[in-house]
Formats: structure tokens, sequence, C-alpha cells
């Protein structure tokens, strides 16, 4: 059981932006289910989501012990880039799910993980153990996995307070004539399309601040490879973004990518290059990189 006693710079906070902020190492939104679990208590009572903490509230935390997590361990290769007691860092090929999910239980990444190490933090729930942040289907690359609760805690933090470097690779359709340039434009679920994420201009619609930063690396006759630095992690932030601006990426067909070169079938050219990180044990600084995939490299020879 964790306790907090409310103190002055914290009265008016909604309580679960008040849990969100602490370093629990949990989302709003499972933090939103244990309200509803009533395993946050206000003054030892149930409280809801939005209930505005007072001077001197008591708020108590009761996070359940992990569950037995029920995940087939597969025979999956991994390409592992770093590795400790701690956490490790793999390169995800493009086309592999990051996490099981409804419909899709098997060939994850988790399900690869689940053969390749015995113990995974919990923290992340019975079906996303050890997954601190993912990384679309179509996306390859880099992706922290935390084997402990401390790492797990700790790398969320991080990612929470935008000190991990993320930077991307991709290739857009298109000359993008900035060499270097930002998009910020807040993104939420597309009104229509509920799959689907969007650039939200109405303050009627739920959105979130999301901000990138690119830069041009090569431009060819039609299309443009860039790098990209998150300084947010949106759903399908790069995807929207690059797509807002007029250059979708090529080979992602849900936001406006044609999927061929010529006469060769492409997947969305994105990849999480590198990531950097203090690591959560000694205070470490470490950053890893992994080059653009053959895919990427046999477009970018088609279009030579």
């Amino acid at each position: 059981m964790i306790e907090y006693l409310i103190i002055k710079e914290s009265d008016k906070q909604r309580l679960d932006n008040f849990l969100a902020k602490q370093d629990l190492g949990l989302s709003r939104t499972y933090i939103q289910k244990l309200i509803d679990e009533k395993k946050i208590l206000v003054n030892d009572q149930p409280a809801k989501h939005g209930y505005k903490l007072k001077l001197d509230d008591k708020v108590s935390v009761d996070i359940p012990s992990p569950k037995k997590i029920e995940i087939t361990a597969e025979n999956i290769p991994l390409d592992i880039v770093y590795e400790d007691d701690d956490l490790l860092v793999v390169n995800k090929p493009r086309g592999m799910v990051t996490h099981p999910a409804p419909g899709n239980y098997t060939g994850t990444l988790v399900n690869a993980l689940m053969l390749h190490i015995k113990d995974l933090s919990g923290i992340g729930g019975e079906l996303r153990p050890g997954i601190v942040h993912r990384l679309d289907k179509d996306t390859s690359g880099l992706l922290l996995v935390a084997k402990s609760d401390l790492a797990h805690q700790s790398l969320s933090k991080q990612l929470k307070d935008r000190t991990v470097k993320k930077i991307y690779v991709a290739l857009v359709h298109g000359i993008v004539k900035q060499d270097e340039g930002y998009v910020q434009e807040k993104i939420g679920r597309h009104p229509v399309n509920r799959k689907k994420m969007a650039v939200i201009k109405s303050p009627d619609h739920k959105s979130r601040e999301a901000l990138t930063f690119f830069k041009v690396l090569k431009r060819y006759r039609e299309y443009t490879l860039i790098e990209l630095n998150l300084k947010t992690g949106r759903t399908h932030q790069i995807r929207v973004h690059m797509s807002h601006i007029g250059h979708p990426i090529v080979g992602d067909k849900t936001y406006g990518g044609k999927t061929k070169i010529g006469e060769t079938e492409v997947k969305t050219l994105l990849h999480a290059q590198t990531i950097g990180f203090i690591h959560p044990k000694t205070g470490e600084y470490i950053e890893l990189t992994r080059p653009m995939p053959d895919d990427m490299r046999d477009a970018l020879q088609e279009i030579m």
C-alpha cells in the first residue's frame, strides 16, 4: 500500500491526474482502472476519477500483484541489441506485433520474449509483460523491454518526462523543401474512423499535444529520406504528422502512402533507428543504434 498526504501544491487536482504524475510507473488508464476496482481510496473511501483533491486528503494506492501471465512462449528469433539483469533492447522486425491483443495472440514480440526471458516486469499487465512502450506492427527498430519492476517504473517515467531519445528514419512521398523543421499539431482519435488517429483542430474532440522534429537526409526524384526526433509519443504520431504536411510515409496506406515503388510491394518504411536512456540502476546514459533494415535499403536502391 502506497499513501500520499495532499499538500497545498496538489490541492484541487483531479485524483487520476495527481497519481499519473507520481513515480508509480502506471499509465493514467491503468490508474483509472484501479480507481474503478476500488484499489485507490481517498480518506479510506472509494472515489471517482475526477475527484478534486483537498488539502490533507489521504490517498491510498493498492497496486495488485502481477497476474500469472498465460502467454505461449514461441521460438521466434530475436535481434537483441543490449541486455542485462534489468532490461533489454530489441530490434523489432517490420511486420511483428509488439504484444498480444484480441484476435492476435501469437507471433508477437512478447511471445518471443517469453521463451528468452524467465521473468519480465508484470507492471505492463497480463498481455504486455515488460513492455514499456510499443512500435506499430509495420514499424521496425529499437524497443525497450523491462525485466524488473524497478526498470519498468524508471523507464516509464523517463518516457513520460520526454527524456528518452528516440530517433527514426523514414522514406516519405514528395520533396520536403525545408532542410529542417517541425510539426506541432494535436493528435486524437479520428472523429469518423476510430481505428485511425488524426490531427485535431476542434476543441470539441479529445486530443493531446504532439511535437515531431524532422531533418532531410537525402532528396530523390519523387521521395525524401528524413530523420525524425520525437518529443512526444502519441499513437501513430510520425505517420499522422507527415501525412498532415503532405508527405505520407511510403507504404503507409492508412495515412495516404502508396504501397508500391515501381513494381515492388512495400510496407511502412519507418524505422526506429536510435534510442537513448538513463540506466535505471547504474544511472549511466546508454545510446544504441541499429541501421535501417534491408527492405528500406532495397527501396532506396530502387529509387536511385
